[in-house]
């Protein structure tokens, strides 16, 4: 059963990269996007495909992976339904960093950025997961959401700060902090790459030990699991995806929240299956909302960040109201 709805939902994402190689502001027919996919001929139209639909497709797909499989796992690590990577706030020091590196230091290529996005997702996972253990409760779900709420919030104001006195900057971030896929290029598909089946790969090997982590930590030391190995490689792996992503396409909300829960809901706890129906979902999602926001505004896009907040908030809401989900 399960097996069989990760064939149905590769298939809809097969339809969906499809789509967004299509669906543009220029009218072209599938044949002749099938042609130029094959065939380089030096028409306008092989170039809209090559150079513009394609790469931002992959980017759309890479970047909706990593962050749904982030969610996934951060749910699980602090064993909590409602944790993102934005509501935890990794997001947030993902996006401050980029920020400083354009805004400050004049960075531009995506290695430089990702670097500091790297970085910045890391330090606000351990400040996060710090304040939210400080105290006799530990880090307890609410602790730990409470904290990534402070700490988001904080950042906000930072990243606010850092584009209000420079015009250029605020330009030049304007489109990217609310998420966007429009302008990416083969070669920033080319460097995401690495990152992303990295982050995926380390993931997936997390399955089984986040699994028995979900029991309690005395009954994960029982079963054999290294519980303070597990969560350092599971930070490790948040900070990977979600810097990458968010380096990639900017703080794209909703998906990393959202995409877990509906996996959870079609195929149970076990991360065997949720991780992987988390990596189809949320491309998905993605390149439904690109693809939305390209026809949604006669002459003009939505940013693809935007979609998933309208199409996202929604579904969340319906989600949390379930009683299934109050727990993990």
């Amino acid at each position: 059963m399960r097996g069989g709805g990760l064939l149905v939902l590769a298939g809809v994402l097969l339809l969906l990269v499809v789509l967004s190689t299509w669906i543009g502001a220029k009218d072209t027919g599938i044949g002749q996007v099938w042609s130029a996919l094959w065939t380089d001929d030096g028409s306008y139209t092989t170039d809209v495909v090559r150079e513009l639909r394609l790469p931002r497709t992959l980017v759309g797909l890479m970047t909706g992976a990593a962050l749904g499989v982030a969610g996934a796992v951060m749910q699980a690590v602090t064993r909590n339904p409602l944790a993102d990577p934005g509501l935890l706030g990794v997001n947030a020091g993902a996006s401050v960093a980029v920020v400083f590196g354009i805004g400050v230091i004049q960075l531009t290529g995506f290695l430089s950025l990702v670097w500091l996005s790297f970085a910045g997702a890391a330090v606000t996972t351990v400040l996060v997961y710090l304040l939210g253990a400080s105290g006799r409760a530990g880090p307890t779900p609410v602790r730990l959401a409470l904290a990534g709420a402070a700490v988001s919030a904080s950042l906000s104001g930072v990243i606010a700060g850092l584009t209000v006195f420079d015009s250029a900057t605020y330009e030049y971030l304007r489109f990217w902090m609310v998420g966007s896929l429009a302008g990416r290029d083969a070669g920033l598909a080319a460097q995401l790459l690495p990152f992303t089946l990295a982050g995926l790969l380390l993931a997936l090997l997390l399955a089984r030990p986040l699994n028995a982590l979900a029991l309690g930590d005395d009954l994960g030391r029982a079963l054999g699991t290294r519980t303070a190995r597990t969560r350092l490689a599971a930070v490790v792996t948040v900070t990977v995806l979600c810097g990458a992503a968010t380096a990639a396409a900017g703080p794209i909300g909703f998906v990393g929240l959202v995409i877990p829960l509906v996996a959870r809901w079609l195929t149970g706890p076990d991360l065997r299956w949720v991780l992987p129906y988390s990596m189809l979902l949320a491309p998905a999602l993605v390149l439904l909302a690109d693809v939305i926001g390209r026809v949604a505004v006669p002459g003009d896009e939505l940013e693809v960040g935007a979609v998933t907040a309208v199409i996202g908030a929604p579904v969340f809401i319906a989600m949390v109201c379930r009683r299934k989900e109050a727990s993990l």
